[in-house]
């Protein structure tokens, strides 16, 4: 028995209905894969004709900046799923239906060129968008940056390995946050979506990119976005691809966007992407220890060891990084090996 899947259902139908969709008696309604929160998916399906549904909670979950930021990205051209109705105080919403099909399964060495321009021609249209009466992004501050920083010590050095520190370690990783904070705020700022990978991207039928789970957007650094794509958490790439990639990217804000880079050159833009992702990552690696913990979502824990990959040599890089890259190979490292969490072919393949 689900009471709530049950009132969503008859909500649903009710609103297409009120807007000229008449289910026949052969309409279903199937699971949709989640996410990393509260929110569920569901799809109803009627011949063949499509719709997302939503159940979100209120006390867990507000839908509000969800509903505002699609609406706003839309009227600037981003392929957001269209709001067909919403009930915020029952955290029910209709979807347009974007399909099934990621950009994750999709991507190989023959296919990603292609799919990662169209993704930053998307991402373009993101960075176009603008502070609005009707929506102001909260702003990526340093108060913002300091708290998803911490989650790596928190969750995932404190929390998971149970790892003890001394003064010089807290210190280096303190000056790590620092320096890390400070380049993000050095940055033009733009709206950011903030999980623009790979498994938020999807091929619509109709040939566009769909771009999903957007509600957390921000304004933030210029370079977030596009080191969450080329660096995602959930599939790796070649330096020589990545800095291909980033050159194609920084040509096409020459021409779409001068103004925002007047100034900066691709090499400091390099740097800010650099930094950018080391930020993200001890993110991400702090938020996949706190799915385990918290949550009880083991899943996200095999992406740390290529996520930790990335702060690791991208860090070794940077002569001001070199003593707290040491210490993660030195202590974090061996610390999840013993720690027996871990597929030892990932640990192998990543973190050798």
């Amino acid at each position: 028995m689900d009471p709530r899947l049950s009132e969503l259902k008859s909500w649903s139908v009710k609103q297409l209905d009120q807007l000229g969709n008449n289910l026949t008696n052969k309409w279903r309604c199937d699971v949709v894969a989640g996410d990393a929160s509260f929110r569920r998916y569901f799809r109803i399906v009627d011949d063949e004709s499509s719709w997302i549904i939503v159940d979100a909670p209120p006390e867990k979950e507000d839908s509000v900046p969800f509903v505002a930021v699609a609406r706003q990205w839309q009227s600037y051209g981003v392929s957001v799923p269209e709001v067909l109705a919403e009930d915020l105080e029952l955290g029910f919403m209709l979807l347009e239906d974007f399909g099934d099909e990621q950009f994750l399964p999709r991507l190989n060495p023959d296919s990603a060129d292609t799919l990662y321009r169209r993704a930053c021609d998307e991402l373009i249209k993101i960075q176009r968008c603008e502070q609005q009466a009707e929506r102001v992004f909260p702003p990526y501050d340093k108060a913002l940056l300091q708290r998803e920083v911490n989650l790596f010590r928190d969750w995932f050095l404190g929390e998971l390995l149970v790892l003890t520190m001394d003064d010089e370690q807290k210190t280096q990783l303190d000056n790590l946050f620092a320096d890390l904070i400070e380049s993000a705020l050095q940055q033009p700022q733009v709206c950011v979506h903030r999980d623009f990978h790979s498994r938020n991207l999807m091929l619509c039928d109709d040939g566009r990119v769909g771009v999903i789970d957007f509600q957390d957007a921000v304004w933030g650094p210029v370079t977030y976005d596009l080191v969450s794509l080329l660096r995602d958490c959930y599939i790796a790439w070649p330096d020589t691809d990545i800095d291909r990639w980033l050159q194609r990217y920084w040509q096409s804000l020459e021409v779409e966007r001068p103004e925002l880079i007047n100034g900066t050159d691709v090499e400091q833009f390099r740097i800010w992407f650099d930094l950018m992702g080391m930020q993200r990552h001890l993110k991400a690696v702090g938020i996949f220890a706190r799915l385990k913990i918290r949550d009880g979502k083991e899943g996200y824990l095999q992406d740390i060891p290529r996520t930790l990959s990335y702060l690791i040599n991208v860090g070794a890089r940077y002569p001001q990084f070199s003593s707290v890259v040491a210490w993660l190979r030195s202590d974090v490292v061996p610390a999840m090996r013993a720690s027996g969490i871990f597929n030892d072919d990932a640990m192998q393949r990543w973190l050798t």
